[in-house]
């Protein structure tokens, strides 16, 4: 498999699973989140891995509070005998990677960039995080306008805020690219499943996806449908038996289609939230809702 080489900073090599439960995009739901949290408390047992897909923060009534009850159901599961930190993955969606460049609003090379960035991330849900935070997109509009230094203190205050709440800064400098499954079977390794925030471009290989994870929603669906290999024959994107994502623009899932699957039932946007049981090898073994 391709990703067997990966770097571990920004990959989960999910070894040894004996099933993954696979969250939804919750976007900033955290009653949503705190019930299917009361769900899967009775169903992740020993051996299991727990994966957040993205976009934890967003368009939802408590982005904050979402991090929080977050946070407290990883140090309840984590207290339980024979669980250890690498078993609950948390990756980058968009809305995370909105607040990361927000927060090097200072390196934009010019005021006309800076303000660009802040009313295109605005346009996509960003005002609900800044809020959480202790702004908004008003003041992020004012200051992108302003020099680098301006810029900067404005960075600094916001990185402050978000270091008040405890352990969010933890999280958000921690969060992973993608997870991927390392069934093993008599011969060997067998092919894995895949779990992205959004998408992939079908086109660059499994190390050169990048930004493509949480922006590329459509070559999800492109990867979804198989590669034709050089003998005609259709395969799996990147040698994976199954992909699964947490967030689709449609929020029409959870829905199976081809070698994906997509979990996200709109979540923050008047939706549920969903988490499937997935085994290394890709079968959905149990829908769970919120």
């Amino acid at each position: 498999m391709t990703a067997s080489a990966t770097d571990s900073d920004r990959f989960a090599r999910l070894s040894g699973a004996r099933r993954v439960w696979a969250v939804a995009a919750v976007r900033g739901e955290r009653a949503r989140l705190s019930a299917l949290h009361a769900a899967l408390e009775r169903r992740v047992w020993l051996g299991d891995r727990l994966v957040y897909l993205g976009n934890l923060l967003g368009v939802g009534p408590d982005v904050a509070g979402a991090v929080d009850e977050l946070l407290l159901f990883r140090r309840a599961v984590l207290a339980r005998p024979g669980f250890e930190p690498q078993d609950i993955v948390v990756l980058r969606g968009a809305q995370e990677e909105m607040l990361h460049q927000l927060l090097r609003l200072h390196f934009a090379p010019g005021p006309a960039t800076a303000v660009e960035a802040v009313r295109w991330m605005a346009d996509h849900g960003i005002a609900p995080t800044l809020a959480a935070y202790g702004t908004t997109v008003a003041e992020a509009l004012r200051v992108a306008a302003q020099g680098p230094v301006e810029r900067a203190r404005w960075t600094t205050a916001l990185m402050a805020s978000i270091r008040a709440r405890p352990g969010h800064e933890n999280l958000l400098t921690s969060l992973k690219r993608a997870a991927y499954t390392v069934p093993r079977d008599l011969a060997g390794e067998v092919p894995g499943t895949l779990f992205v925030a959004a998408g992939l471009d079908p086109t660059r290989p499994f190390e050169a996806q990048g930004d493509a994870f949480w922006w590329h929603d459509a070559g999800f669906e492109r990867a979804a449908e198989g590669i034709v290999a050089e003998d005609g024959a259709c395969r799996p994107w990147g040698g994976f038996a199954r992909l699964v994502r947490g967030f689709s623009r449609r929020a029409d899932g959870p829905v199976e289609h081809g070698y994906g699957v997509t979990l996200d039932a709109g979540s923050g946007l008047g939706g549920r939230l969903v988490a499937a049981c997935v085994t290394p090898g890709g079968e959905i073994q149990e829908i769970v809702e919120a």
